[in-house]
């Protein structure tokens, strides 16, 4: 698949779509990279959908010299890619810190986003403030990647021996010259008590939280999905069992069909394009 680059604050961006259809924004999570959701877009591409997969700022194939970094910026990412890409609006689907990015982004320009996917979704800081500087020291160079990787290792339970080897491989392309820099200042900038919580609450589009029961990122990843989900006057919740931190990519064929429901939901306007059906949803 070809890459498509936009330049934005300094940098590019690194996107691959495809398909033909109402358009959908995937971004990753933090240290990940954009190919966690191939399985997942093959199937919306088959169902009728235009799948964008963008790389985060210093991630992947997307370039190390952006000006931020961060929820605010990936923020933005996510409303330049529907604009270079013939406008909204768009279904955003993000995971971990980029779903707290695309509730800033609905909230920014309701016009432009249709619907949200939010997957093992951080929409507030985990733990202490304490642990909040204390693992941005710990991620300092040069023990940093040695410290992820060995947190990596234990995010996607649901891989079973492949976690330790996506560990492995996501951490080589953090550590490429350059990357593991872009990489601190993003963790630096996820900090969603800061970036998120303003927009809480006043989001209109509706949501779908998916959620794995084996998340290690929180003390009861049940009670999180909860919480998250009532902060939308439209949100429902999937359960994915044995699934940590990245459920599209742990477990596609188990997050598909919830997905492909809830895109059910948003109707499409004349022109084609998307459309969230307000008259016709409910709330769960």
């Amino acid at each position: 698949m070809a890459i498509t680059y936009i330049e934005v604050d300094g940098g590019k961006l690194a996107v691959e779509v495809e398909g033909k259809g109402p358009l959908i924004v995937c971004s990753p999570g933090l240290g990940d990279t954009r190919d966690a959701y191939a399985a997942l877009a093959a199937r919306l591409v088959a169902a009728g959908y235009r799948v964008a997969c963008v790389d985060l700022r210093g991630h992947g194939d997307s370039t190390a010299n952006f000006k931020r970094y961060g929820d605010e910026p990936t923020s933005e990412d996510y409303l330049t890619v529907i604009k270079e890409l013939g406008g909204g609006p768009a279904v955003l689907v993000g995971a971990s810190m980029s779903a707290g990015a695309s509730v800033i982004a609905a909230g920014r320009q309701p016009d432009q986003v249709a619907g949200l996917v939010l997957l093992a979704p951080f929409l507030r800081n985990g733990g202490s403030n304490l642990m909040f500087w204390i693992l941005r020291i710990a991620l300092w160079w040069p023990w940093g990647p040695y410290i992820w990787r060995s947190y990596a290792t234990t995010l996607w339970p649901g891989l079973g021996n492949k976690a330790r080897e996506r560990a492995a491989s996501s951490t080589k392309l953090l550590t490429r010259p350059g990357r593991w820099g872009a990489f601190h200042a993003t963790v630096v900038g996820a900090n969603h008590d800061v970036a998120v919580a303003p927009w809480l609450g006043r989001t209109q589009a509706p949501a779908l939280v998916v959620i794995g029961d084996a998340d290690p990122d929180w003390t009861d990843p049940l009670v999180e999905a909860k919480w998250v989900a009532s902060n939308f006057t439209d949100a429902e919740t999937i359960t994915v069992p044995g699934v940590g931190h990245a459920p599209m990519f742990e477990k596609p064929d188990a997050v598909a069909p919830g997905l492909l429901r809830f895109l059910e939901r948003i109707k499409f306007n004349k022109t084609g394009d998307l459309t969230a059906a307000t008259a016709d949803v409910g709330s769960s």
